[in-house]
């Protein structure tokens, strides 16, 4: 049978938006078996569009299964590098088919859960509802994790620490509000910290028990689009035209700043947050606390 292998790198919502690009390459192709090599299982597993799944590093004998005399079409090419995506002409499922050679027709990303991620997910959230204010999940930072980041805060698509506690105190009498985050991310008040290591399904199905969800340009914004929960999503340097999804209420920064500096090059800054990268000369040029909080109750 002929086969297509997709070789993804990057981050678990990079694989979360491919999975949208291989349903329609399946639409277009569905005699074509399809092959995927990733770092993220979790995100592959049970997806009806793909026959199996190798996890990157942990390939043997592909060439010669896979590969070697058949009748095979290969899709390492990185969308980040392509023109479409550097200018922010077209969303990255469009430019990802585009690159690939198939027709966008407004596929979504996908994922499955079974029950024992959804009664996981519901036991952490039922450990923060007291019963007496509605649930909602916050996500104002992100990042690949301490080992792969410069900076715990990165100025690029993070909420700045400040705002992100201005946004809290304007919502903790009204929600319980659970802080989704890594360790080693700012501490914020009047809200409950969940920095705990589980897996990345879980925490995506931990959204489904608030009433009220604000992200940045993370993981969880992608999640949120299969599961069909629109949520309120903050955005600084990344755009929603590139990344985002028209489900949910994006709020973009009241200035916008893209010129780059001397040292940007594919791209006008580095995702990292670079600090010397930073054009903006004080924190009321990113967001309106309110703007965001009324965002939120209007959800």
């Amino acid at each position: 049978m002929a086969t297509t292998v997709f070789h993804i790198e990057g981050g678990i919502g990079k694989n979360i938006a491919a999975t949208a690009v291989t349903a329609a390459y399946k639409k277009a192709n569905p005699k074509r078996k399809i092959i995927v090599v990733s770092a993220w299982p979790e995100v592959w597993i049970k997806n009806k569009d793909i026959t199996r799944f190798y996890a990157i590093g942990n390939t043997p004998y592909f060439y010669q299964d896979v590969i070697k005399g058949k009748d095979v079409k290969v899709f390492a090419q990185d969308p980040y590098k392509q023109t479409n995506h550097i200018t922010k002409k077209t969303h990255l499922i469009k430019t990802w088919c585009d690159m690939i050679g198939v027709k966008y027709n407004g596929e979504q990303p996908i994922l499955n859960f079974n029950f024992r991620e959804i009664e996981e997910a519901r036991a952490y959230m039922s450990e923060f509802n007291d019963g007496q204010k509605p649930m909602m999940v916050f996500q104002p930072f992100g990042g690949p994790g301490k080992d792969h980041q410069q900076h715990p805060y990165s100025w690029t698509r993070d909420m700045h620490p400040g705002q992100a506690q201005g946004v809290v105190n304007s919502l903790a009498d009204k929600f319980n509000i659970v802080h989704i985050c890594y360790e080693f991310h700012p501490k914020l008040d009047n809200c409950h910290r969940f920095d705990r290591m589980i897996g990345k399904k879980p925490l995506f199905a931990m959204i489904a028990h608030a009433e009220k969800r604000l992200f940045i340009d993370s993981a969880l914004q992608h999640a949120a689009v299969p599961l069909k929960l629109p949520s309120v999503v903050v955005w600084v340097n990344t755009q929603p035209k590139v990344f985002g999804y028209d489900m949910h209420t994006n709020i973009v920064p009241k200035v916008k700043r893209d010129e780059g500096t001397i040292d940007s090059y594919l791209y006008d800054y580095d995702f990292q947050g670079v600090v010397h990268q930073c054009p903006y000369e004080n924190i009321d040029e990113l967001h309106d606390v309110d703007a965001i909080a009324n965002a939120v109750l209007a959800q």
